[in-house]
C-alpha cells in the first residue's frame, strides 16, 4: 500500500551495521537519515555512504524527524541503549540478544510496555524463506504432530577468526547467547513458546589461543560457558536438545531437526535466510527437497526492523517481537541457572508464535 517514509537511525557502526544499511535502503518507505557512533569518524563514513548525517546519540534521540532506531551496539550494552532509547519515546530494534540476562530484558520489556512504545529484536533470520517454509510445512501436517527436535551449533570458536574474541567470552555472551538465539528462534517460531528448561553448562576449553589476524599466539581467557547443552519442553508437549559450542574441532551434526509422528522435517541453518529444506518419512528412499516460496522482501538482516515499522502503520503485532526476544532471554539464562543449581527451571514467560509472512505481496510489503 502506499505509506509514509519512516526514518530510521542506525546506533553502532560496526561489522553488523552495511547490512542493515543496505536492507532498510531497499524498501523504498524506509529512509537511513542518520549514524551515530562512540568513533565519530565511523558514523561519519557510514553517512557518506549510505546518505543521511552523523549524530551524537543525545541529537538522534532529541531528534523528531527519526522515527525509529537501531540498536548494532556491542551485546553487553544492548539493554542499557534500548532503554535510552525508550525513555526518548522512540520505537527501537535492536541487534540480540535483547540484555545479557533476564532481569535486564525483562526490565527493559517492561518499559517498552509502559511507554506504549515499540521494541523489537533480532534475530529476523525465522522471517526468511527457509524457516518460513518449515513453519508452514508443520503448520500444514506435513510431518504429523511435532515429537521432539534437536539443534546443534558446534563450533571451533571466535579465536580462530576473529580479530577481537575477548568479546565473545565474556558474560553474556558464549556459544549460547551468541549463535542460541538463532537456534531457539526459530525453535520456538517452529514449535510455540517453552514451559521449561534444564541444562549443563561449562567451560571445556578456557584458555584460547588467537589465530586470528595481528594477534596469532595470544590468549584470551573465557569467563562463560563455552559449551552448553539443554533440554527444553515445549507447552505443546515436545520436547528438544539443543547443544551450543565453542570448543568442537570437527563434527557430522549440523542446525535442527523435527521429527514428527509421520516425517522428519530438516531444517536449513537458522542464522540464514534461505534453504535447503528437506523432509523424509518412512517410506521414502530419500530425502526429498521442499520447494522455498518467492520471497517479496529482502533476505537479510534488517527485515525484522522493516516489519515492526509496517506493523506500527496498520497496528498489528511485529513479529521479531519484545516477548519473543524476552522469551528467548528466559530460556538462556534459565539453561544456565539450571546448569548452576542442578535443577529443571520452568519459564515465567510465554510468548504468542509470530504471525507466518505472507509472500502473496507486492515487493516489499508486508501485511498491507
Amino acid at each position: 500500500g502506499s505509506q509514509m517514509t519512516s526514518r530510521v537511525g542506525i546506533i553502532g557502526c560496526g561489522n553488523i551495521s552495511p547490512v542493515y544499511a543496505k536492507t532498510l535502503g531497499e524498501f523504498p518507505w524506509i529512509e537511513v537519515a542518520a549514524f551515530s557512533d562512540q568513533v565519530e569518524d565511523r558514523a561519519a563514513r557510514f553517512a557518506e555512504k549510505y546518505g543521511g548525517v552523523a549524530l551524537t546519540l543525545d541529537d538522534m534521540l532529541a531528534d523528531d524527524s527519526i522515527d525509529a532506531v537501531v540498536n548494532l551496539t556491542p551485546a553487553h550494552v544492548h539493554a542499557a541503549v534500548s532503554r535510552r532509547c525508550l525513555d526518548a519515546g522512540k520505537p527501537v530494534f535492536s541487534e540480540k540478544p535483547l540484555g545479557t540476562d533476564f532481569e535486564e530484558g525483562r526490565a527493559l520489556v517492561d518499559v517498552a510496555n509502559e511507554r506504549g512504545v515499540r521494541l523489537g529484536c533480532a534475530p529476523d533470520t525465522f522471517l526468511g524463506a527457509g524457516l518460513q517454509a518449515a513453519r508452514a510445512a508443520i503448520d500444514r501436517g506435513l510431518i504429523g504432530e511435532p515429537i521432539a527436535a534437536n539443534g546443534f551449533f558446534l563450533g571451533f570458536g571466535p579465536e580462530w577468526w576473529h580479530p577481537n574474541p575477548e568479546i565473545f567470552y565474556g558474560p553474556g555472551a558464549g556459544p549460547l547467547f551468541d549463535i542460541g538465539p538463532y537456534y531457539l528462534t526459530a525453535l520456538v517460531h517452529l514449535l510455540g513458546p517453552a514451559a521449561s528448561i534444564s541444562g549443563s553448562a561449562k567451560i571445556g576449553i578456557a584458555d584460547r589461543v588467537m589465530h586470528g589476524k595481528g594477534r596469532v599466539g595470544e590468549v584470551v581467557r573465557a569467563a562463560t560457558p563455552t559449551h552448553v547443552s539443554s533440554m527444553i519442553d515445549f507447552v505443546n508437549g515436545a520436547s528438544a536438545t539443543l547443544v551450543t559450542s565453542f570448543d568442537v574441532k570437527a563434527t557430522r551434526f549440523k542446525c535442527i531437526e523435527i521429527y514428527g509422528t509421520d516425517a522428519t522435517l530438516s531444517v536449513p541453518d537458522p542464522n540464514t535466510f534461505g534453504g535447503p529444506l528437506m523432509i523424509r518419512n518412512i517410506l521414502a528412499d530419500d530425502w526429498r527437497e521442499l520447494p522455498l516460496p518467492v520471497a517479496n522482501v529482502p533476505q537479510q538482516r534488517g527485515i525484522g526492523l522493516a516489519d515492526m515499522l509496517s506493523a506500527s502503520i496498520v497496528n498489528r503485532p511485529h513479529r521479531a517481537s519484545a516477548e519473543l526476544a524476552l522469551h528467548v532471554l528466559e530460556l538462556m539464562s534459565s539453561a544456565l541457572r539450571s546448569s548452576d543449581e542442578g535443577r529443571r527451571i520452568d519459564l515465567t514467560t510465554r510468548c504468542q508464535q509470530s504471525a507466518p509472512m505472507r509472500f502473496d505481496l507486492a515487493p516489499n510489503a508486508f501485511d498491507d
